[in-house]
């Protein structure tokens, strides 16, 4: 069974959606810092198990920080994201480096109504901002410290709970 949950985080049951018609906006650091691209890849691959993720493109190794350019500039970027939260069912954010992006990202599913998983990897000497870790209901707004062997459990238990 599939939950919703809509802005003011009551559970809504949806008819259970298929792995494979389930569909996943996977968000990471683009501007801010492209150190995490290769697990970006790793991510983007096994959530591909769990559905269509809408954002392979996080992962391309050919898009840094200075050229992760689309056509259109700034705008068509914000309004085909948008879209894209809008058509997912489940928003996965890899959070561990800070991005005014990723969390934008965030604010906007969760006023959406959309289940969202965030990871974070501690750092020594680094916190993960109040505003995420402070989002967590225990429910389908869910943070998790974690290591990268840790994630096929993480999204066992957030994707087909």
């Amino acid at each position: 069974m599939t939950y919703l949950f809509v802005p003011d985080f009551r559970e809504i049951k949806m008819s259970g959606i298929a792995a494979s018609k389930r569909l996943i906006y996977f968000c990471g650091s683009m501007r801010a810092g492209r150190q995490d691209v290769d697990l970006y890849g790793t991510l983007v691959e096994k959530l591909s198990r769990y559905g269509e993720v809408l954002t392979p493109f996080v992962a391309d190794k050919n898009l840094t920080n200075m050229a992760s350019e689309y056509e259109g500039g700034d705008v068509a970027i914000h309004d085909r994201c948008v879209e894209k939260l809008r058509q997912c069912h489940v928003v996965v954010a890899e959070v561990t480096v800070a991005s005014q992006g990723v969390g934008y990202e965030i604010g906007r599913a969760v006023a959406m109504g959309k289940n969202v998983l965030c990871l974070y990897r501690p750092q020594e000497g680094q916190l993960l901002s109040a505003m995420i870790r402070g989002m967590d209901n225990g429910a389908g707004l869910r943070v998790f410290d974690y290591k990268p062997e840790e994630v096929d459990s993480i999204f066992d238990e957030f994707l087909n709970s």
